[in-house]
């Protein structure tokens, strides 16, 4: 799949997280909701579908405990695991060994939502114009999860290098079983961790660091035929996206637009390269806001900021093209009624701006 021969066209698209309890109900919500783009849903209400916890499993020295997720690098036979790990590595992406079940494969212990969107989706995949995974990203998981000495694992160049490639292989794990489809398959990358790059709290972190993790886990995706895009709910250093391998720039622009527009030359290039923006104009981290918005608010507000892209020296007509709608981030953390609303926002708001453009 190139990334020229997909265009969205402003069609919906959600992040990932929902607050409920059930995975066939969340997957049905979100089937009514985005049929053309489903994605598998989390639910962060279990813990083990926490950002970290449900894509630790395969990780050597992986320690799961009622108090604390963390990596027993102390432990007399973590030298063996790590061994083992890249020996496992080394057989799939270099002796052509299987992916399909060991411990880059995801369990239904721990990723339920992504089987059950298996079942309910039709495997002939007429319906559907692509199908989407996301998967926590390098930097995020890696400075989320500490070693024995409660130290991010970031920091340990070798325990960091097995984070990148477990991430690596458990998103291209993810593109061979959707692409059972036959629609381009799309993951993204959720990278909240990127909002801190710059700030004290990863002073020591370099920014080659973080474009060599990033670049890793987004090749892992290329070679298995799918697009990548990253997706960060906040402000963050958008030259690290929008000059990344990345397909798809994920962002908030409802709320951090006129930071994601300090990029000019960047946002040009990644567009004239056929590369996608996921806008997130709808709000979901203030209730009220959530509460307050329209279907005819956010429209307006979108193609205000649409405006200003296109003052860039962009056609509008590529920018519609190369355009999802979303919410702002995912909403596992919210009420299910506020949920249930961002979600029909986002729906409305795709359909009112695919109305106007027909």
């Amino acid at each position: 799949m190139t990334i020229s021969s997909f265009k969205p066209e402003c069609l919906p698209l959600l992040i990932g997280s929902l607050p409920m309890t059930d995975h066939r109900e969340a997957q049905e919500l979100v089937l009514r909701h985005t049929p053309e783009i489903p994605l598998w849903v989390q639910l962060p209400s279990y813990r083990e579908e926490g950002m970290v916890a449900q894509f630790l499993p395969g990780l050597p020295g992986a320690v799961v405990t009622p108090e604390r997720i963390y990596v027993d690098n102390a432990s007399e036979t973590f030298d063996a695991e790590l061994l083992s790990f890249y020996e496992d590595y080394m057989t799939i992406t270099e002796a052509g060994g299987d992916l399909e079940t060991g411990r880059f494969a995801l369990s239904e212990k721990t990723a339920r939502g992504f089987f059950t969107l298996l079942d309910l989706v039709p495997s002939d995949g007429t319906s559907l114009s692509a199908v989407k995974g996301q998967i926590t990203g390098p930097f995020t998981f890696a400075t989320g999860l500490v070693d024995s000495r409660d130290r991010a694992i970031f920091y340990d160049s070798q325990l960091r290098d097995a984070a990148v490639k477990l991430i690596s292989l458990k998103a291209r794990w993810q593109v061979r079983q959707l692409k059972r489809f036959g629609k381009p398959v799309i993951i993204f990358f959720d990278e909240p961790g990127l909002t801190g790059f710059g700030s004290s709290a990863f002073i020591s972190v370099s920014r080659e660091d973080i474009t060599e993790c990033l670049a890793e886990v987004i090749q892992a995706v290329h070679d298995e035929g799918g697009l990548a895009g990253i997706h960060v709910c906040a402000n963050a250093d958008w030259s690290l996206v929008l000059d990344s391998p990345a397909d798809v720039a994920s962002f908030d622009a409802y709320s951090y637009f006129d930071r994601f527009i300090l990029y000019p030359e960047r946002i040009k290039r990644f567009l004239a390269h056929g590369k996608l923006l996921a806008w997130g104009i709808v709000p979901t981290m203030n209730a009220e806001d959530i509460e307050k918005e329209t279907t005819a608010s956010l429209t307006a507000a979108w193609q205000d900021k649409v405006r200003q892209v296109e003052a860039l020296g962009i056609d509008p007509s590529v920018i519609r093209a190369q355009s999802f709608i979303t919410p702002s981030c995912g909403t596992g953390s919210l009420h299910l009624t506020h949920a249930q609303r961002v979600l029909r926002l986002t729906r409305a708001v795709s359909e009112t701006i695919r109305e106007q453009e027909a």
